[in-house]
């Protein structure tokens, strides 16, 4: 079991995986009559990060789904990234967790099953330290290995985080360094260090739970996990759905430094260039190279916020409290052309 490399066994990995956002943008597109829901408060119209559902008594329930192929090769470590990646989302929203349920898909011909039940001991254990059960699934005989949750949350109605509240004015803040995808990418071509090889994963393994703290912040305007779209692509959805620009200063933006050094050996996923096709038109540079990190694909990424200025310290009190290097890197504009500007 030790000598399998999972990620040898799928041809991309992580949120890289995810479908190109403009294809993306045509398979949602449908021919058929919308039917209004009043008690859906968030759906496919908001682009969030889950659909939240108004229980008409004060609360909300949250509910997403995340599955992906392999960033690593270690089934325990996968199985922990996965269900991380996919708890954030209701983290994003500012709720509470309750239970998940797994997506498996197999290539039981190929790789053992014993293996499998690592990966799902991983998304168990990540389960457990989120407090919340895995209590059932689905699996499939697949030609390459997936794995990912369902989860189901709540939280109080008013507490609910979008990320097409934000308000001009709003400082940027980001819970995790980027660059993941890039360090993925050195893995995957049999170039990255041996020292370096516990960044990526720790970073992914870890569970963005500060959301729901960040959630009885009324100044925390906006949150999003950044995910496979990298920090331009969530970036753009919030100040579209919050019909704002930004501006950013690229040497504030948490970023991995050992990911700019495999980026100069030509370690880019497949999806940062995906990415800047579909959102650079509306983004200007200062440095043709910053596309490289503002478009990496994070696999588990951070929570981005947008916070009004004169909370800024205590929101920044919150995060050193839990070990995250609070670091506002831009803030809100009104509506202008380019969308974000990047210093």
């Amino acid at each position: 079991m030790n000598e399998i490399k999972l990620t040898q066994y799928s041809h991309g990995a992580g949120c890289g995986c995810k479908i190109a956002p403009k294809l993306l943008s045509t398979l949602l597109k449908s021919e058929l009559s919308p039917i209004e829901y009043p008690e859906l408060m968030v759906g496919n119209a908001e682009c969030d990060d889950a659909a939240v559902y108004d229980l008409q008594n004060g609360t909300a329930l949250i509910s997403t789904t995340d599955f992906f192929m392999p960033i690593v090769d270690d089934p325990f470590t996968f199985g922990k990234i996965a269900a991380a990646n996919a708890i954030s989302d209701i983290y994003a929203m500012g709720g509470k967790p309750l239970m998940a349920i797994a997506i498996l898909g197999w290539p039981v011909k190929v790789l053992p099953v014993d293996v499998a039940a690592k990966v799902l001991d991983g998304g168990r254990d990540t389960c457990r330290e989120a407090g919340i059960p895995l209590a059932g699934g689905h699996s499939i005989d697949s030609p390459e290995p997936i794995f990912g949750l369902a989860v189901t949350g709540i939280a109080t109605t008013e507490h609910i985080k979008q990320n097409s509240t934000a308000t001009e004015g709003c400082r940027l803040m980001l819970t995790k360094p980027l660059g993941v995808g890039a360090l993925s990418t050195a893995q995957k071509k049999g170039k990255l260090k041996p020292e370096h090889a516990h960044i990526a994963p720790a970073s992914m393994m870890k569970l963005n739970s500060i959301g729901q703290r960040l959630a009885d912040i009324k100044e925390v305007r906006a949150m999003t996990d950044v995910t496979g779209f990298g920090l331009i692509g969530h970036l753009t959805e919030l100040c579209r759905g919050s019909h704002l620009s930004a501006e950013l200063e690229y040497d504030a933006i948490p970023v991995f430094p050992e990911a700019l050094e495999y980026i100069k050996e030509d370690c880019i996923p497949g999806g940062t260039f995906n990415n800047w096709k579909f959102y650079g038109p509306n983004v200007s540079l200062s440095r043709e190279e910053d596309r490289f990190i503002l478009c990496d694909p994070q696999t588990s990424g951070g929570l981005l916020i947008a916070v009004e200025e004169d909370a800024v310290e205590k929101v920044s009190a919150l995060l050193n409290e839990e070990g995250i290097e609070a670091r506002v890197f831009g803030k809100l504009l009104s509506q202008q052309v380019p969308m974000i500007t990047v210093r």
